[in-house]
Order: structure tokens, then sequence, then C-alpha cells
């Protein structure tokens, strides 16, 4: 169970630890600034001659691949050759913002399970696809005028549930030491994308000498056991 032990963790490694506003003032300028700056290094690109009408498609395609794979990335790249320039944009534009999204609603977990930032970019990469897909969806409704401030609390809670599917239990922060490291790959990332819609709570990620096949029904152990 996550919530007994995740309550334990508390927001801020003690005194001295806590990143203080001028900090993450820094760390959030940094962040947007250095994505500010490639948006327009990238548009101004696709204003040069011969060259310029495949720079945005370029540069969807590569920015889906990681998200999606190659093959809708290339599909992206073909349809941006046709396609009128602000719809690339847009597609673009969304990309990074559901990120941003995603990367806020997971914050309250990061506050307690500390990642180094390499730990963290590398559990992002691995958990890219399904959490572009997640946050996507979300960041369409948000949009929507007086409906999207009900839209961000349901996606809170969602996020919650969500990362109970893609990370362990945390230990007791007394045997916290190293679990972060654990965390950064999706163990049970195959079986758990292969689970039917209706059958998500079907499978956690099991304890290491664990070998149970979770899309068997556990029926017949328990008949079993009443022989």
């Amino acid at each position: 169970m996550y919530y007994p032990n995740l309550k334990l963790y508390t927001g801020h490694d003690g005194p001295g630890k806590r990143k203080g506003p001028r900090d993450a003032a820094f760390a959030f300028l940094y962040r947007f600034g250095k994505r500010t700056a490639t948006g327009l290094i990238v548009y101004t690109l696709s204003f040069l001659p011969l060259v310029g009408r495949f720079v945005l498609p370029a540069a969807s395609c590569y920015t889906f691949n990681k998200a999606a794979g190659p093959i809708p990335a290339a599909i992206v790249f073909g349809s941006g050759l046709f396609l009128p320039k602000r719809y690339l944009v847009v597609f673009l534009q969304s990309y990074f913002s559901s990120r941003s999204l995603m990367r806020e609603l997971l914050e309250p977990y990061f506050q307690r399970i500390k990642f180094t930032s390499e730990q963290k970019r590398r559990w992002f990469r691995d958990r890219e696809g399904l959490l572009f897909g997640f946050g996507i969806g979300f960041y369409s409704f948000l949009k929507i005028p007086l409906l999207g401030v009900l839209i961000y609390g349901i996606a809170e809670a969602s996020t919650a549930y969500l990362v109970t599917k893609i990370t362990d239990p945390p230990p007791p922060p007394a045997h916290s030491k190293g679990f972060a490291e654990t965390q950064v790959k999706w163990q049970n990332k195959m079986q758990f994308l292969n689970l039917p819609l209706m059958s998500l709570d079907a499978y956690n990620i099991p304890a290491p000498s664990s070998s149970q096949n979770p899309l068997v029904s556990t029926t017949g152990t328990s008949e079993k056991k009443s022989l």
C-alpha cells in the first residue's frame, strides 16, 4: 500500500536542504527560458529558403519520436510537409505544455521521494509515451473555459492513481536509501500496458522473488487451497 508509508515522507530532506524561493524561481526561469529560446530558434529557421519548410516537420518528428516511436513520428513528419505552419506550431506547443502539466502534477510525488536530476530525467524518459498520452488529454480539457478548473482537480486525483501503477510502493523513510534508483526503470511496463482497461488494478509491481503472471486468474489457486 502506498499511503501508510508515503505519508511518513516530508516534503523536504531537513533544515538547509529545502530549495529556497530564489532557487526555485531561477530553476523555473531557466527551464522555460531554455524552452522558449529553442522554440524561437526553430521558428526562425523555418523561414530559411529551401530548407525552411522542413524545419518544423523535422522538429515535430524528433519531438514526437521520443514519446510515441518512429512510425507515428514519421506520419507527423509527412503530414507536416503539407499542413500549414500554424498547425505544427500548435502541435509543438501542445506537446510541451502537456509535459509541463505532467511535471506539475507529479511534483508532490517528487517532493517526497527524492530523485537526483539525472534520475528524474531517466524516470520521465522511461515513461514518456504514457505520460504524454495522459497529459495531452487533460491539457485539452483544461483549455475549456470554466470547466478547466474542475478538470484540474480530477487530473490531480488521476495522477495519484497513475503513480500507484507505474512505481513501487515506497518503503518506510528509514529504509528509503537507494529506493529512488530502483524506480528509474518502470519494472512492470509491458505487463501493465497489456492489461485490459477494466483490469488495471489486477497488477502492481510484485516482490522481486515473485514470478506470478498478473494476467492469470488466482481462482485456481484459491480452489487448490480450499481442497
